[in-house]
């Protein structure tokens, strides 16, 4: 059994490196001197994932103003993630991480209940990460309709 990794404020991001909805490869590198909201979600184009990613989507320039990039993750294929963008005009981009490489990196992936059901899925999670790569924020209860009030306000 792989236990999960605990990440904890202070600590350094795990250096990930995935591919996004095109097949562009993105790594942690990429956003150095950014702060970089980087939040899981179990799955896209479902109803609490997309009301989280259209909420952060309504607040994005608030984010780009303060200096944050923004990348959503979860296993979905590209197809999915492209789709899942353009039902929703995202303008961040999305990693498809179906080899699960970031979100095991990120301790994410884990036991869940549901309705009385235990199974192993991705937790929804924000780790805010800042200009060098620290983990300046960890946001374990996510409020998917006012998420990006969550990053911001804090």
């Amino acid at each position: 059994i792989k236990l999960m990794t605990t990440l904890k404020i202070g600590d350094k991001a795990p250096n990930f490196k995935s591919q996004d909805q095109l097949g562009n490869t993105v790594k942690l590198s990429d956003f150095s001197g950014k702060k970089l909201v980087l939040f899981f979600y179990p799955k896209a184009s479902t109803p609490g994932c997309t009301m989280q990613a259209c909420n952060l989507r309504d607040n994005y320039q608030t984010f780009l103003a303060k200096g944050y990039e923004v990348l959503g993750v979860s296993a979905d294929s590209a197809k999915r993630q492209q789709n899942f963008i353009n039902k929703n005009e995202l303008p961040f981009p999305l990693l498809a991480d179906e080899d699960k490489s970031v979100i095991n990196a990120f301790g994410v992936w884990g036991p869940k209940k549901f309705m009385g059901r235990e199974y192993d899925g991705i937790h929804r999670k924000t780790f805010i990460i800042d200009e060098d790569g620290i983990i300046e924020r960890i946001i374990d209860k996510v409020k998917t309709k006012e998420h990006a009030k969550q990053i911001l306000n804090d």
